[in-house]
Order: C-alpha cells, then sequence, then structure tokens
C-alpha cells in the first residue's frame, strides 16, 4: 500500500511594482524542498514589467493579473479564492519581500498535521541583520485587543513549537478548514491590520495558531508601503488600526481602549516629529482621520 500523498500546498504572494523583490522571493520558493506545492502570484496592475519578467523566470507559476490596484487584503483574496478551487490543503500566505529557506514548507506543515494547529508561522527575520529575529507571533491582551509580542522562543527548548494567538500575514500557513471556518479577509482594510483581524476572527472561533521556530524566513520590512515611518506606511498604519478598532471593541472595552489608543498615537507623532518626518507625521493624521470615516 502506498503512503498517504502529502497534503497540496499552495503558496501566494501579492506584487505590486517590486519585480525584484518578487523575483527572490520565487527564487527561494524554488529551492523549497516540499514535495507538493503551486505557487500563485497575484499582481496588483505593476507597471514595471513584472509580469513579463515573472513570466520568462519562473513560467510554472501562476499569475493573476488585477486590472487595478485592490491594496494587500483584496488583491490576497483573489489568490486565496484560486488556492482553494485548486484544492489546496494548505495555503501559505507570503510578502514577496521575504525569502524562505528549503525546509521552511517541510517543517510548517508538519507542525499544523502533528498538532492539529489551524494556522502555523514560521520565525520571521530581518533580512539585515539576518540573524535578528523580527516576530515569533504573539497573545491576546483581550481588554485592551493588544497583543503582546513573543520575543523569544518560549520555554527552554528553542526547537520546539509552541502556541500563540496572533501571527503575520507576512507569512503564515492556514489550512484549509480554517479557511472554510474563518473565511478570506476583511476587504475594508487596504493595508495592514488584515492579518490581525483574520487572526482575531481565529481566536473567536477557537482555532489553534503555532509557531514552529525552526522553520525560517527573512523579510525585508515594509517594503510594498516605501519603508518604516515613510508618509504612506504611516497613513495606512493609522487608517487601518483605527477601523481594526472600531470594528471589534466591544461597548466594555472602549473606556480602556480609546485611551490607551491615544496615548499610543501621541507617542507615535512626538516620534516622527522629533526625527522630523513631519510629512510621515501628517500624513499619520490623516490617516486617523480617515479611519474614523470609512
Amino acid at each position: 500500500m502506498s503512503e498517504r500523498p502529502a497534503p497540496l500546498v499552495v503558496i501566494v504572494t501579492l506584487n505590486w511594482n517590486r519585480k525584484a523583490d518578487t523575483l527572490a522571493f520565487l527564487t527561494s520558493c524554488a529551492d523549497l524542498s516540499y514535495p507538493r506545492l503551486h505557487t500563485i502570484v497575484v499582481d496588483n496592475a505593476s507597471s514595471d514589467k513584472s509580469v513579463q519578467a515573472i513570466a520568462a523566470t519562473f513560467p510554472h507559476v501562476e499569475q493573476l493579473v488585477n486590472a487595478a490596484n485592490l491594496g494587500f487584503a483584496r488583491g490576497t483574496n483573489v489568490g486565496m479564492r484560486r488556492a482553494y478551487e485548486l484544492g489546496a490543503d494548505y495555503l501559505f500566505l507570503a510578502n514577496n519581500d521575504t525569502t524562505l529557506l528549503s525546509d521552511a514548507i517541510n517543517l510548517l506543515v508538519a507542525t499544523a498535521e502533528t498538532y492539529g494547529a489551524g494556522m502555523v508561522a514560521p520565525s520571521i527575520y530581518y533580512a539585515d541583520p539576518p540573524h535578528a529575529i523580527w516576530w515569533l507571533g504573539g497573545w491576546l491582551r483581550p481588554q485592551l485587543l493588544e497583543v503582546r509580542r513573543c520575543e523569544r522562543v518560549p520555554g527552554r527548548n528553542a526547537l520546539h513549537p509552541f502556541a500563540v494567538d496572533f501571527i503575520t500575514g507576512c507569512g503564515m500557513l492556514v489550512s484549509r478548514a480554517t479557511l472554510e471556518a474563518v473565511g478570506l479577509f476583511d476587504e475594508r482594510f487596504f493595508m495592514y491590520y488584515e492579518d490581525s483581524d483574520y487572526c482575531l476572527r481565529a481566536y473567536q472561533r477557537q482555532v489553534k495558531v503555532m509557531v514552529e521556530p525552526r522553520a525560517a524566513m527573512y523579510h525585508k520590512v515594509a517594503q510594498s508601503s516605501g519603508g518604516s515611518n515613510s508618509p504612506n506606511e504611516r497613513y495606512h498604519m493609522a487608517r487601518s488600526s483605527v477601523q481594526f478598532f472600531r470594528k471589534h471593541a466591544q461597548p466594555w472595552q472602549v473606556p480602556l481602549i480609546w485611551p490607551y489608543r491615544a496615548g499610543s498615537a501621541l507617542r507615535n507623532l512626538w516620534r516622527l516629529i522629533r526625527r522630523r518626518r513631519l510629512d510621515a507625521a501628517g500624513a499619520y493624521l490623516r490617516g486617523l482621520r480617515d479611519g474614523l470615516y470609512v
């Protein structure tokens, strides 16, 4: 009797005018050792000839080309729907400004299958410096709807998978069952917080979420929005944060959340002003305003 075939994993990444980043990501995907992979690039109407370059270099990669820039949530949903149609057992959602080590998918799937986890994330390191952790998941503080970041692998065994409440859409393995239970990203989030919203919805449905620390991913951080603390990044971060808390805050939480968030906003503004990033500070204020009316 033959063994059961490996679960089908469909990798979904989104590209918008980041041709070099996407080609580097696909190069790392080509080196993955997992036996059943299908890769989808969703293009958000790039003007840098990304589509042609990807087709020439990676003809086996499926491309879904949108007529306009749909943002992260809507654009990624296009790929998630296609992955579901293909019969994916797991989706691996990844930012295109990342690279993966060759055994990453093997480890993520093994953890999902062994522990019955509906979502699993790798250890995500900064691309530079490559040994510094960027994200290891986190645990929910329910009163404030805030996430307490995991700074290091908990416990004594640094090679053991561990449970968290929140992971990032920068790199997350999502099971088909989770997709059916939780659904797609909320398309009201243009960029940022769509993964926080997704994890909170998964948390409410008691989906098991884990981090597999042996699976490694490297992230260039905020490339699609112009870099950390750029006006575009600050605008969308502020707008989406207001949307998130407006959506999820219950009446009993409001007296706790809004003063806390106001203090956080003031600290962010002061930090930008102190660094003389007045353009980013202005964008941040516009994002806060617009988040109230979306």
